[in-house]
């Protein structure tokens, strides 16, 4: 190779960037001692086209291998080797007999024979390595695509896997669409009808498939191998480049329909594993950098449950997050990021939790992200539990004590009504002394991990059998109740029941502060048959099954209904300006029990009323919640003009349609109490909320 300026690259940017006359790779490996860049012809060659080996003396600056090579452009299929001391007790494991992917890498190219095993074997795995793909990731028309930028206010997130929610035969959509970018692009009418205005997607950066236990696939995506590339297999087109048009496509399509895309990222491990995983990109090029490793080096610190932890606080792998959310942001147009098991990227060198830690902080301060919406898992596998507690100003979270206490007072549990009342008010025992806004609490009831809505109240137990793991794996803590019978049944009293629990639990999520996310499916009753760790389930079991849809349709109707309720500011819009504790003052919350001005907090009672003054807007509420087994009659306020009666909007007592009503069509209640059925929810709304 002629040694000159031209040949030699340059070591920023990071990845594979085109220029005129050719294509610059830069790749960060401290400690290595040699390097050869590979181009392959196609993802399945079973040998390389071309090596470059690079010279230290000019294609290394400081812990940077870089070359300029003239002559190539988009399409170009490549993958490093990296040379190096292999010492596990020094954190060094080297291997230069293995493929590895470039970390800035924006497109993947997956041989038919791929195989995770050869990458955790001894000998070369050419044949059988994912590869990357020079792209020109700039190159692609958005036209007038502007991000929809909802306030928290008036959000409704709706969290949704790419795959399953179009795989299902019957999803009506194209055989070569189902389960990819494109195959949600189908499926945008049936999102605008349902009115979510943010679809939350569960990882798409390009992950591990075979991650799963033997004879199954890993169909969520929590083992990521780049953090630039979009999943491969969620492409309907064969051409390894044609994901990033595809997933541009389902970004713009949604933007058009006024719906937001926030990715589900995970920063906080690799699909490499522990000791005995496989090297695919980060081990084999600067294994003690990218990693928090044990105290004798040749063991990880597995704060994820995953075998290995992202040492996310580095300075090297601060650069990485941020640039890959920039990535995201600025070249694919996300509006947002929901951070998994985000409280791992609080731990510093050590897995010591920190005060200030410096990779959170450049997010929340980047001014590239100023307008992005950001979303803390804030707990990880090791025990560190952040709710409320969460470090930065900016950062919402998803409010797991929301998910627990309105599970155990629907359940009917002893000492649930105090802890429902914080929950529905926004959480003011935990955020409140943060001067946090209402929104910043994601209420949920249910996500991809653990029971549907469906099966939290059809099924007492988990059923996790199909996952191979002898029912061990997944959480039994599920705060359920079958109501009366361990999974499907026709029994239709009992599947009146439960029709009226989903709705109880749909209602509270609604009608509390903060932003409310849904599971997809929930709104049609989906069940995954009582297993609550589908992640390897890449079937009929965890895909959207879209029969239910009529199936269920009182059900979505419901919550069709609720949605539109919320977002219309019929009840519980408010000034997101105002801090948690001004807009719990300034709503003159009051609470009653089955009599005005009385509410029991004690630890046998399962009622609970509430009348909210919403000044603003006009409005007033009533909601009176029974999750007692017998019916109780509540006393209601009364007023005195005659002609301003309560209507009845909500009771989920009753059969579709009259279970939830608009105000006008609603019935009017002129009496002073009113009988609320057994488990199930009143609403109230007064005629100036008409």
């Amino acid at each position: 190779m002629q040694k000159t300026s031209l040949t030699s690259g340059n070591s920023f940017p990071l990845g594979a960037t085109i220029f005129p006359g050719g294509v610059n790779f830069s790749v960060f490996s401290k400690h290595s001692t040699g390097a050869e860049l590979l181009f392959f012809d196609a993802p399945d060659a079973t040998k390389p086209s071309r090596v470059l080996t690079l010279d230290p003396a000019y294609n290394r600056s400081y812990h940077y291998w870089h070359i300029f090579v003239p002559g190539l452009g988009e399409g170009q299929i490549y993958a490093w080797r990296i040379d190096g001391p292999f010492d596990p007790s020094r954190g060094f494991r080297f291997d230069p007999t293995k493929l590895l992917l470039d970390p800035y890498g924006k497109c993947i190219a997956r041989p038919a024979a791929r195989s995770r095993k050869a990458a955790a074997s001894m000998g070369e795995n050419t044949a059988r390595a994912l590869k990357n793909v020079v792209v020109n990731s700039q190159a692609y028309d958005w036209e007038d695509d502007k991000p929809p930028l909802h306030s928290l206010n008036q959000t409704v997130i709706y969290e949704m896997n790419v795959r399953g929610f179009t795989r299902h035969p019957n999803s009506a959509v194209p055989v070569e669409k189902r389960g990819t970018y494109a195959g949600v692009i189908e499926k945008i009418p049936y999102l605008k009808d349902l009115g979510v205005t943010a679809v939350e997607l569960l990882p798409v950066f390009a992950f591990d498939e075979q991650d799963a236990p033997e004879g199954l696939t890993n169909a969520w995506g929590y083992q990521p191998l780049s953090f630039f590339a979009p999943h491969p297999q969620y492409s309907s087109q064969q051409k390894p480049t044609a994901v990033l048009d595809e997933f541009r496509n389902m970004v713009k399509a949604l933007h058009k329909a006024n719906i937001e895309v926030i990715l589900d990222v995970v920063f906080n491990h690799t699909a490499e594993g522990g000791a005995t995983g496989p090297t695919i990109s980060f081990r084999g090029l600067a294994n003690n950098t990218y990693y928090i490793l044990g105290s004798d080096q040749s063991t990880y610190a597995d704060f994820t449950g995953c075998g290995n932890t992202f040492d996310a606080n580095e300075s090297v792998v601060r650069r990485l997050i941020l640039d890959s959310l920039r990535y995201w942001v600025q070249e694919m147009h996300v509006d947002g990021f929901r951070f998994d098991l985000a409280s791992i990227l609080s731990r510093d060198a050590q897995g010591v939790p920190m005060a200030y830690p410096p990779s959170l902080w450049d997010i929340e301060t980047d001014p590239i992200l100023s307008n992005v919406k950001l979303f803390a898992e804030a707990w990880d596998a090791a025990g560190l539990y952040q709710v409320g507690s969460f470090p930065g100003d900016s950062w919402n979270e998803w409010n797991g004590r929301f998910r627990d206490d309105v599970r155990s007072f629907i359940k009917g549990n002893r000492e649930s009504v105090r802890s429902l009342g914080f929950r529905m008010t926004g959480s003011p025992d935990i955020y409140q002394h943060e001067e946090r806004e209402p929104w910043q609490s994601i209420n949920f009831v249910t996500c991809h991990d653990g029971f549907t809505l469906n099966d939290l109240v059809s099924y007492n137990q988990k059923h996790n059998e199909p996952n191979k793991e002898n029912n061990q794996d997944g959480t039994n803590d599920n705060q359920s109740w079958n109501c009366g019978w361990e999974g499907p049944t026709q029994d239709a009293a009992i599947e009146q029941l439960r029709n009226r629990q989903v709705k109880n639990f749909l209602t509270i999520l609604f009608f509390s502060v903060g932003t409310p996310m849904i599971l997809a499916g929930d709104e049609i009753r989906r069940t995954q048959h009582g297993n609550n760790n589908a992640y390897c389930q890449d079937n009929e079991l965890s895909w959207f099954d879209w029969s239910l849809l009529e199936k269920n349709k009182d059900i979505y109707r419901f919550t069709k209904q609720l949605i539109n309720f919320r977002l219309n500011k019929n009840c519980l819009s408010c000034d997101e300006n105002k801090t948690l504790r001004e807009i719990l003052i300034s709503r003159a919350i009051e609470w009653h029990g089955v009599s005005l001005g009385k509410p029991d907090f004690g630890p046998d009672s399962h009622s609970l009323a509430a009348t909210i003054r919403h000044f603003d807007e006009g409005v007033m509420l009533h909601i009176m919640l029974n999750a007692y087994w017998e019916k109780l009659n509540f006393k209601i306020p009364t007023f005195n003009d005659p002609k301003e009666p309560w209507r009845c909007c909500i009771n989920t007592f009753l059969d579709s349609p009259n279970d939830i009503l608009p105000w006008k069509d609603a019935p009017s209640i002129t009496a002073d109490s009113y009988t609320v059925e057994p488990r199930s929810i009143v609403i109230l709304v007064s005629s100036r909320g008409g």
